[in-house]
């Protein structure tokens, strides 16, 4: 996916619109959040709406966009406006993964990811890695597809006996688990459902191959099941392709250490 995702750069903005408006909505719920961090990274930020939205927001932060793919970084840094570059303003670009942050323990208060911990086979390393790097009392706010994204494409392959399709996403109950197990407090899970519509499968086909996650989304699949597959796809009232997607919210805060680096138990006395 890695190659995929970075070859897509220059396609990415013109089919980014679940992105665009997953982001909207995470910024929404940041309203609803008193903080003001130092430092705020949009981590797995493709080609950066994520981080001009932090920016706006928090404008004395130190802005990080990370993303292991160097040219979606590189569109970052072309939509990053020239006066901005100049007063060195601009977005702090990392290529990492996000499984190893080239960052110091404790050096963020806001850790923000749209739409990229799904891509994970199994996200805890991130969310550890996240933790990590947040000081305490840091915020992590997070979006990710849920277990019934393109359910109309999962029903019309059991309707045609095409085996199963659509790669499987983790729900929301399950990424609070893991949340607790990285060590994070007070985790807050919620999810919505929002379906975009299509003419054709075609043009379905065409913005998932435009993001760069057309095989990791759809995985392998002879063109013929494929050919059922699509023809068997209900349209809504509107004659349209319906294609819903769960998108599952997070936050969660780094919470005091109960154990130092020893192992020993951090226990705190308050005078009275």
């Amino acid at each position: 996916m890695r190659r995929d995702f970075a070859d897509a750069a220059g396609t990415y903005d013109s089919a980014a619109v679940l992105a665009r408006e997953v982001g909207a909505r995470m910024g929404a719920r940041l309203d609803l959040v008193k903080i003001a961090p130092q430092r705020v990274a949009d981590i797995g930020c493709a080609t950066g709406d994520g981080i001009r939205d932090l920016q706006q927001r928090y404008g004395k932060a130190l802005p990080l966009a990370l993303d292991y793919a160097l040219p979606m970084l590189r569109a970052v840094r072309s939509r990053t406006p020239r006066l901005q570059r100049m007063a060195r303003r601009g977005p702090r670009l990392l290529n990492a993964d996000v499984r190893a942050l080239p960052l110091a323990a404790n050096s963020l208060g806001l850790a923000w990811s749209n739409l990229m911990l799904h891509w994970l086979d199994d996200p805890l390393p991130a969310l550890k890695e996240m933790h990590r790097v947040l000081e305490v009392g840091g915020l992590l706010s997070f979006a990710t597809l849920g277990p019934d994204t393109l359910k109309e494409l999962r029903a019309a392959a059991a309707g045609v006996g095409a085996g199963d399709t659509v790669r499987r996403f983790l729900d929301m109950h399950d990424l609070g688990d893991m949340l607790v197990a990285a060590g994070f407090g007070d985790p807050v899970m919620d999810m919505e459902m929002i379906t975009l519509t299509y003419a054709t499968p075609r043009a379905f086909l065409a913005d998932q191959r435009h993001l760069g996650v057309r095989d990791a989304l759809l995985g392998a699949k002879g063109w013929r099941d494929w050919r059922r597959l699509l023809a068997a796809w209900p349209e809504d009232a509107a004659g349209r392709l319906p294609a819903s997607f769960e998108i599952v919210y997070g936050h969660a805060w780094k919470p005091e250490p109960r154990q130092v680096a020893d192992g020993r138990t951090v226990v705190k006395f308050h005078p009275r």
